[in-house]
């Protein structure tokens, strides 16, 4: 029992350093939006200004164009989503439900293609995109992230925890394929779904480098992007660009507090059967 509790106890202070070390960049965030430019870069580190600038994330708000920004993070964040989850609810009952030619081979390719790393396929795809005059359009932001192979596998799992009785069951009352997935699977799935989302919905939110390539006028730029406002020539405004940080995590932050249990869930869902 000793051994037990001395096992435990060390596990748990791992966790706490570990997590307490990945808290710390953000409370370092936080600090430097509330601090005055001379407060930013002494050493050591002050972590608690003299006086807070709250004017900080009036002024960052107003250097650059950040409800345009909003606006163009928030269409491609929902059409981004939104054509995920059809392609994935669509791909992933067809690998788990539908017996067709090469299925598993198939299946196995698309994961194969997760080894490659998203670096290799930016100048062909750019150059896709460029041909097809989509460069600095919503187009170049949004079609290229419409499928995901992870996504796809994750609900595939799902549905395959999914017991086989229940199509027989529909199929004997002559349910189609299609409606039987929509109307029975897809709400069996909704924390795996949830999940899938979330994560896109994240990723989508805090891409950089996609779309500083494929974006070349300010009003098609996206939060990440706009942060590049607060370096120029002369240096970075570090307090200003914490500010404007701040300000754009908080909502993602917000959004995984509400939905947490759901991903917890469908991941662990996903894991019974493979």
């Amino acid at each position: 029992m000793q051994r037990e509790a001395l096992s435990k106890g060390f596990v748990y202070t791992l966790l706490i350093i570990g997590g307490l070390l990945m808290i710390l960049p953000f409370v370092w965030m936080i600090s430097t939006s509330l601090k005055a430019p001379n407060e930013v870069m002494i050493m050591p580190p002050k972590w608690i200004p003299d006086i807070f600038h709250w004017d900080n994330y009036a002024t960052a708000w107003a250097m650059a164009p950040f409800a345009r920004y909003t606006l163009n993070s928030l269409v491609v964040v929902i059409a981004s989503t939104i054509g995920e989850l059809i392609t994935t609810i669509l791909a992933a009952y067809a690998f788990s439900r539908i017996n067709f030619y090469g299925r598993d081979i198939a299946f196995a390719v698309l994961l194969g293609t997760m080894m490659v790393p998203g670096e290799v396929l930016l100048i062909p795809n750019f150059v896709t995109l460029a041909n097809l005059g989509w460069i600095d359009q919503y187009e170049a932001l949004i079609i290229p992230w419409l499928a995901s192979i992870f996504s796809i596998f994750l609900l595939r799992q799902f549905f395959l925890s999914i017991p086989k009785e229940l199509s027989f069951a529909a199929k004997i009352d002559g349910c189609s394929d299609f409606r039987f997935l929509w109307s029975i699977m897809v709400p069996l799935a909704k924390p795996a779904l949830i999940t899938i989302a979330l994560l896109k919905a994240i990723g989508s939110w805090n891409a950089f480098l996609w779309p500083l390539i494929v974006t070349s006028s300010e009003n098609m730029r996206t939060l990440p992007v706009g942060l590049t406002s607060f370096s120029t020539d002369a240096g970075t405004m570090y307090e200003l660009l914490m500010a404007a940080s701040t300000m754009i995590i908080l909502p993602m932050i917000i959004l995984y507090i509400i939905l947490q249990k759901y991903i917890i869930e469908g991941v662990a869902r996903a894991g019974i059967k493979g």
